[in-house]
C-alpha cells in the first residue's frame, strides 16, 4: 500500500500569547505603536487650550467693541437731541427776557390789577416749564466774576466793592443741568477812584 503524502505545517509563534500562524509582533503590536503617547496628548491638549483662549479673547474684544459702539451711538443721539433741545430753550429764554423787562417796567400802581396778575401767572408758568427741563438761572450780583458763567460788558469804578465783583446784572444767565446755556451779561466793580459812572466795555 503506497505511503500517503505528508504535508508539513508551519506554526509561527512570537511572544507568549500570540495566535498560531501570526508572526511575532502581530496587529496588537502595530496598533500600540500607532497610538499617541502621553506627551503627545499633553502637547495636543495645550495647543487646544491655547486656541480656545485666543478665540475667547477675540470674542471678548468683539463684545467690548460692540458695547463701545452702542455707547458712542447712544451718546451721539443724546448729544444731537440735546443740541436741538438747547436751541429751543434759548428761544424760550428770549420770551422770558421779555417778561423780565415788562415786569421790571411795570408801574407800581398797576400791581394787583387783574390783567397784570395774568402776566405774572404766565411768567411763573414759563419759569416752571424751564425748570422742568433742567434750566436754572445763574446767580450773579454779589458774586465774583466767573468767565465760564458771566460775560462782563461794563466796569463800574469807585463802588467800594472788590475788583471783579459783580455789581449789576444786565441780562440774566441760565444753565441747563451742568452746562451753561447762556452766560449772564453783567457789570463788574473796577479799580481806581471815580465818580461811580459806568464805563462800558461792550464785546
Amino acid at each position: 500500500m503506497p505511503d500517503r503524502p505528508t504535508h508539513s505545517r508551519t506554526h509561527y509563534r512570537g511572544a507568549a500569547g500570540d495566535w498560531p500562524g501570526q508572526p511575532a509582533g502581530g496587529p496588537d503590536s502595530r496598533s500600540s505603536e500607532n497610538e499617541p503617547t502621553v506627551d503627545q496628548l499633553s502637547a495636543q491638549l495645550e495647543i487646544a487650550k491655547s486656541l480656545a483662549a485666543e478665540h475667547l479673547a477675540t470674542l471678548q474684544r468683539t463684545a467690548a467693541d460692540f458695547a463701545n459702539f452702542k455707547r458712542r451711538t447712544a451718546e451721539d443721539r443724546e448729544r444731537e437731541l440735546g443740541l436741538a433741545s438747547e436751541s429751543l430753550l434759548r428761544k424760550l429764554l428770549a420770551v422770558a427776557d421779555d417778561f423780565d423787562r415788562a415786569l421790571d417796567a411795570m408801574p407800581a400802581d398797576l400791581k394787583g390789577v387783574g390783567w397784570i396778575e395774568g402776566i405774572v401767572l404766565l411768567d411763573r408758568k414759563l419759569r416752571a416749564l424751564l425748570e422742568s427741563e433742567g434750566v436754572t438761572p445763574i446767580e450773579s450780583v454779589g458774586r465774583a466774576f466767573d468767565p465760564r458763567e458771566h460775560e462782563a460788558i461794563a466796569s463800574v469804578p469807585a463802588t467800594g466793592r472788590p475788583d471783579g465783583e459783580i455789581v449789576d446784572e444786565i441780562q440774566r444767565g441760565y444753565r441747563v443741568r451742568e452746562r451753561v446755556l447762556r452766560p449772564a451779561l453783567v457789570a463788574v466793580a473796577g479799580g481806581g477812584a471815580g465818580s461811580g459812572d459806568t464805563t462800558s466795555h461792550a464785546n
